[in-house]
């Protein structure tokens, strides 16, 4: 199964995707250790790492799914409806507790929603001929789309950005660009786009708001998402989005820069070398990165051109260590849990998400409170997990490993069986 994948990309997946599992589901989101927090909004904590290293890695991964730079009609399809299910499976994520049927409540809507979550995940990550494959991404992006967009009730204020969008949208492009241009022209793509957004956000006024600046929900990345997605945004800001529309062209630069990576990684020349050259690439964009944040602050919310090449730098870094302990050096016994993760990234990023809010919606009488009801999640941390802990923070982050750990445990059991979920 992983004989013609590079097992350090995988394992430097599968650790982006487990540390994203332990991030994103804590006990209590009241009692999380610092470096478990994204950042208040200018700078860059090891949880704002996770979203662009996968970035990262997915366009690190181009070049070694398409080595022959071919493109027609045929293969433009596949990138098309690649990015249409990846998009679909993120926008699913946003209408799934909003469906109702029926008059349907409680258990009975529940296994509704939880039926059309495995049927449209089936269809969008089931093994199809690509002519089905591209009726059902074209037909369920116009249902969720349709859904979003009608004005029905629970269905008026769907978000329509999010993180597996705005990694549809990041690998449409980079896909393309990849097949059809040189090295050259790739950084010149990158250069554009970063340099193109640092200017668009530190000189151009605000409308509404004045002149340029990079604070929250006043700079001009948030005055375009509240103008063009108004009422489809993220729910804790309601006016802006940090998957937003302006701030997804230097995500793309992100895409660019793994593609980049990747490119070094398949030369035909000694492993050595490549590791000397993709250490020195990886260096030299952290340092441009901390430079860059002089004048254009590392921010993830905002995406900033400085929080690309720091990252994207950070990655790097950590990919050329991995490929020479593993690839080059052959230590390879300790990396199977995160093998297992890295070879099956969206069939957990989607249900690692439908999961929480399943054990939400189920309510169960809460034995401190006579009376009322809380979601069978708060009931398994508040009554299983905190009465073993006298640090809440202690008892919050053992949730969120023994989440980590039921998810081991099922793609332990995905990898023995050689099930790998692709879109």
């Amino acid at each position: 199964m992983t004989k013609e994948r590079l097992t350090s990309l995988d394992v430097f997946r599968g650790f982006t995707i487990f540390l994203m599992t332990i991030v994103n589901n804590p006990g209590s989101w009241d009692a999380i250790y610092a470096p478990l927090e994204h950042a208040e909004w200018h700078g860059c904590t090891p949880t704002d790492l996770v979203f662009p290293f996968f970035v990262f890695i997915m366009g690190t991964a181009i070049p070694f799914a398409m080595p022959v730079k071919h493109f027609d009609g045929s293969v433009f399809n596949k990138i098309v409806v690649r990015s249409l299910r990846i998009f679909c499976l993120g926008l699913f994520l946003s209408v799934f507790s909003r469906i109702h049927l029926f008059g349907l409540e409680g258990i009975p809507l529940l296994s509704v929603r939880l039926i059309i979550a495995f049927a449209v995940a089936y269809a969008l990550l089931g093994n199809f001929s690509m002519k089905v494959k591209t009726v059902l991404a074209v037909g369920i992006f116009i249902i969720l789309l349709s859904l979003s967009f009608s004005g029905l009730e629970h269905f008026e204020d769907t978000r329509i950005p999010g993180v597996l969008q705005r990694i549809a949208i990041v690998y449409f492009f980079t896909s393309i660009l990849y097949l059809k241009t040189n090295l050259k022209t790739q950084l010149l793509v990158l250069a554009t786009l970063l340099i193109g957004y640092w200017i668009l956000m530190a000189f151009v006024p605000v409308p509404g708001f004045g002149p340029a600046n990079f604070d929250k929900g006043t700079n001009l990345a948030a005055w375009l998402d509240d103008t063009l997605l108004n009422g489809h945004l993220w729910a804790s800001s309601k006016t802006w989005d940090p998957e937003g529309i302006l701030s997804t062209l230097p995500a793309i630069g992100t895409g660019i820069l793994g593609m980049y990576i990747g490119q070094f990684l398949n030369l035909p020349i000694d492993k050595i070398e490549i590791v000397k050259k993709t250490a020195i690439a990886g260096t030299v964009l952290l340092i441009g990165g901390l430079f860059w944040n002089i004048f254009f602050p590392i921010n993830k919310s905002l995406w900033t051109s400085s929080y690309v090449l720091y990252t994207a730098g950070i990655a790097t870094i950590c990919l050329t260590l991995l490929y020479y302990i593993i690839d080059i050096q052959g230590y390879k016994k300790w990396t199977k849990l995160f093998l297992i993760w890295g070879v099956n990234p969206m069939i957990v990023f989607f249900f690692s998400g439908i999961i929480p809010r399943a054990l939400s919606a189920i309510k169960v009488a809460d034995p401190k409170n006579a009376g009322e009801e809380i979601g069978l999640q708060a009931y398994i941390y508040n009554h299983g997990i905190v009465p073993c802990f006298e640090n809440p923070m202690n008892a919050s982050l053992a949730y969120a490993l023994l989440y980590a750990l039921f998810w081991s445990l099922i793609l332990w059991i995905f990898y023995k069986q050689k099930l790998i979920f692709k879109v």
